[in-house]
C-alpha cells in the first residue's frame, strides 16, 4: 500500500481466516527522493507526462517487487506460499466527478518479477458503478473491528483522514473522508526543514495557531459536503495552503502554520465524529497519524469523553491496518465477492473490485 503520503511502501504478509487477520511479516520501503519527485511531478500536467506515468509505474512496480521479496525472506515464506498480491499502487489522479482514478504501479510487471498473482485497480469499478472509489478500507475495517456491544469509530490518519462508524451491530455503516490528514503537514516540514514529517508533531507543537488561517482553511466547500465524500491531493496540497497565505496580512512562523494545519486536521476529524457519528463508545486510530503524539493529544482533548486507543488494541498494528485492508480486499475479488460499501463510496451498488494479472 502506498497513499496519499507519497513516504514509501507499506507491504504485509497476512493470514486471513474466518473474519480475522494475523500479520505474519510487515516492511515499510521509503521512496528515493528521485521517484518521490517524479510521483509528485505527476500529480500535476507536465512534459510528455504519458511517457513518465509509464516508467514511473514501472519503477514502481520493481520497488514493490523488492520489497515483497525482502519481506518472504524476512518470513522463510516460498512465493508459492502466497495466493495473491493485492497492490494499491500510487494514486496519481483521483476525479470521480469526472468517472476516473488512476493508480500506477504495473501490475502486470508486478505479478512477472514476483511470480505471484496480482490483484490491482480496486477503485475503478465503484467509480463505474457511480461512487467515489473511495474511501474502501471502511468495509474491511466493518469485517474485522465490529462488535455487537460497542458503538465503535475506527480513523484512518494517512495523508488523507478517514473514518469509519461501526454502530453496535445492526446499525448502518458509513464511512468517509474527514479531510487532510498528514498530507499538509508533511508537505510544510519538507518545504521548510527537508524532513519527511514532524516526528511526534514536535515541531508543530512548538508553534501558535493562527485563527485566521484556520477559518480560511476550514471554509473550504469540502468541509460542508455531506457523505459519501471523498478528497485527495488533487484538492488539498501546497499551492491550496499556499493560496491561502498570501490572503493573511503578516506573513505567519513557519511554525505556527504547522500548527494551524495540525489543527486543521484535528478539527475536521472531531467535526465529523460529532456531526455523522453520533454516541461513540469508542474510537480506534490507524495509520501514521496515530504515532503523532501531539496530534493524538488533540484529538482527546476535541473528543473527550470519548476512550481513543490505536488498534494496536483490536489486534492490528496502526501501522499494519491500511495496506492489511488491500491483501483483504484481493480475497475478496478472488472469492467473487464485493469490496465496496455503497453507503460509504455513494456506489449504486455491492461491486466486485479490480483485476487479476495471474503470474
Amino acid at each position: 500500500m502506498s497513499g496519499t503520503s507519497l513516504d514509501g511502501a507499506d507491504s504485509v504478509i497476512v493470514k486471513l481466516e474466518n473474519q480475522r487477520c494475523q500479520v505474519i511479516q510487515q516492511q515499510f520501503t521509503p521512496y528515493p527522493a528521485a521517484l518521490k519527485h517524479m510521483l509528485l511531478a505527476l500529480h500535476n500536467p507536465g512534459h510528455n507526462e504519458l511517457e513518465s506515468m509509464a516508467r514511473t509505474g514501472n519503477q514502481l512496480a520493481t520497488l514493490y517487487a523488492e520489497n515483497i521479496e525482502a519481506l518472504l525472506k524476512k518470513a522463510c515464506l516460498h512465493p508459492k506460499a502466497i495466493r495473491a498480491i493485492g497492490c494499491h499502487g500510487q494514486t496519481i489522479r483521483h476525479r470521480p466527478e469526472w468517472g476516473f482514478t488512476l493508480q500506477i504501479g504495473n501490475p502486470a510487471l508486478l505479478a512477472e518479477l514476483t511470480g505471484i498473482d496480482v490483484v490491482a485497480d480496486f477503485r475503478s469499478r465503484d467509480i463505474a458503478a457511480g461512487g467515489h472509489g473511495a474511501p474502501l478500507v471502511p468495509a474491511f475495517h466493518a469485517a474485522m473491528f465490529s462488535s455487537a456491544e460497542k458503538h465503535r469509530v475506527v480513523l484512518n490518519i494517512g495523508g488523507i483522514a478517514n473514518l469509519t462508524n461501526l454502530p453496535a451491530t445492526g446499525g448502518n455503516i458509513i464511512g468517509f473522508d474527514t479531510g487532510p490528514g498528514n498530507m499538509l503537514m508533511d508537505a510544510w516540514i519538507n518545504k521548510h526543514q527537508g524532513r519527511d514529517y514532524d516526528r511526534q508533531g514536535t515541531w508543530a507543537a512548538s508553534g501558535s495557531i493562527l485563527p485566521d488561517l484556520l477559518h480560511r482553511m476550514l471554509s473550504d466547500s469540502f468541509f460542508a459536503r455531506q457523505p459519501p465524500k471523498s478528497t485527495g491531493r488533487d484538492t488539498f496540497n501546497l499551492a491550496w495552503l499556499e493560496q491561502l497565505l498570501h490572503q493573511i496580512k503578516d506573513k505567519p512562523r513557519p511554525q505556527d502554520v504547522q500548527r494551524t494545519l495540525l489543527e486543521l486536521t484535528a478539527v475536521s476529524i472531531a467535526m465529523a465524529v460529532t456531526q455523522h457519528c453520533g454516541n461513540v463508545d469508542e474510537l480506534y486510530v490507524c495509520g501514521g497519524g496515530a504515532y503523532n503524539n501531539a496530534l493524538m493529544q488533540r484529538l482527546r482533548q476535541l473528543l473527550q469523553p470519548v476512550p481513543i486507543a490505536l488498534s494496536d488494541t483490536l489486534g492490528l498494528a496502526a501501522n499494519a491496518v491500511e495496506a492489511a485492508a488491500f491483501a483483504w480486499l484481493a480475497k475478496q475479488t478472488l472469492h467473487g465477492l464485493p469490496g465496496n460499501l455503497p453507503a460509504v463510496t455513494g456506489a449504486c451498488g455491492p461491486r466486485i473490485l479490480g483485476a487479476v494479472y495471474a503470474a
